[in-house]
């Protein structure tokens, strides 16, 4: 068994902290710490929904954006001011899908939640722990809501957590960090909700294919860490 940083065994978890009202203006604000991967999550409300929905359409939106920030890895990376690399878009779409799926968007009525992840350190999950940092914001943000008695009873069906995996060498290891993550052989970014259900399950071999024993072993790995990270919002 190669050894991990920290010593920590394969098939456990980055230190991880979550700081809630992090920022001052924002309904909701969190910074999600995975050891180096820092990042400021917001959730943002506003009245009215998008354009392209139907007015009849009884449902609320949820949207993401997601942006890295120039100082955030150890070359300097350009800001995208008008156009987004395909990552980004990948990644906010990713983020939007996940929280639409834990939350009844009928009961959050004619409103948008707009959740900013910004990426202020990247060590490798850093869209793991925008998930993670998504949630916790929005759940924030319509506690407060709900307090304001602008929303009658809670959209939200089930807390989500998302998790990094990755095979390196042969081996699984869970929560990869950049060391990890730029050499595995399969990668996986799985989200799920607090009963275990699947919401993303994005697993690709990078060179050599892999067995479905190997899925299996990824699955309840991922599920086990999800369930831990849960227990710290």
């Amino acid at each position: 068994m190669s050894e991990r940083l920290n010593n920590r065994k394969n098939n456990e978890l980055r230190s991880i902290k979550i700081t809630k009202d992090y920022t001052k203006h924002a309904l909701g604000s969190v910074l999600v710490e995975f050891d180096d991967t820092k990042v400021i999550v917001t959730a943002s409300v506003e009245e009215g929904k998008p354009r392209w929905m139907e007015k009849t359409d009884p449902r609320g939106w949820v949207t993401a954006e997601y942006s890295l920030l120039p100082s955030a890895t150890h070359t300097r990376c350009q800001r995208e001011r008008t156009k987004i690399s395909g990552r980004t878009q990948e990644i906010q779409r990713l983020i939007g899908r996940s929280l639409r799926s834990c939350i009844d968007l009928e009961k959050l009525g004619d409103r948008t939640i707009t959740i900013d992840a910004d990426v202020i350190q990247a060590d490798g999950g850093t869209r793991c722990a925008s998930i993670c940092g998504g949630f916790v914001a929005m759940n924030i943000a319509i506690d407060k809501l709900i307090e304001q008695g602008i929303l009658t009873e809670n959209p939200i069906i089930e807390p989500i957590g998302a998790v990094s995996v990755g095979i390196i060498d042969g081996e699984i290891k869970l929560d990869l960090d950049y060391s990890e993550d730029s050499h595995a052989q399969v990668d996986s970014n799985v989200v799920m909700t607090k009963s275990g259900k699947i919401i993303e399950f994005q697993t690709t071999a990078e060179g050599a294919p892999f067995e479905k024993s190997q899925l299996d072993e990824i699955y309840n790995l991922a599920n086990n860490a999800i369930q831990q990270i849960i227990q710290l919002y």
